[in-house]
């Protein structure tokens, strides 16, 4: 698929077609993170399917399936508490409803997307030698809504 098929299908499945909700979702990332930090979606409103059990997006009703936010950059992986990584430095454990203390500077930005977009977001951040062998060594794409070094408009 080209990146405008694939904005298209994230616009369609994640904001239930409305462009206009979709600008302000990546409006408020753009205004509410550290200047230069990329921004990727990554999972089922992505492929359509979940990698878990290839299940359609939102196969439990409308607004159940979440947005999995990547955000990329150092200075976004300082938000997470030392103890919430992966591996450290390099790639975070999810930010969502479930454990909102691992990064609490991102919670309120992440809760307010979770207005716009209508549906669960959980945030996790990376490097983008991690999101590069995600996508290439476990065929789980990306798409990227901001990219990483871009400034505020």
């Amino acid at each position: 698929m080209t990146d405008e098929e694939v904005r298209e299908r994230v616009v369609r499945l994640g904001f239930d077609g409305d462009r206009g909700r979709f600008e302000r979702f990546c409006r408020r990332l753009r205004e509410g993170l550290p200047e230069g930090t990329g921004v990727a979606l990554r999972g089922s409103v992505v492929t359509a399917e979940r990698w878990e059990d290839g299940a359609p997006f939102d196969a439990e009703g409308p607004g159940t399936s979440d947005l999995d936010v990547t955000l990329i950059g150092t200075e976004v992986m300082e938000c997470w508490h030392p103890d919430a990584f992966y591996i450290p430095s390099l790639h975070t454990k999810p930010l969502g409803d479930k454990d909102p203390d691992c990064a609490p500077a991102l919670d309120s930005l992440r809760r307010e997307l979770q207005e716009i977009a209508g549906r669960p977001v959980n945030f996790q951040a990376t490097s983008n030698v991690i999101l590069f062998a995600r996508d290439v060594l476990m065929s789980q794409p990306y798409y990227m809504l901001i990219e990483a070094g871009a400034s505020a408009p």
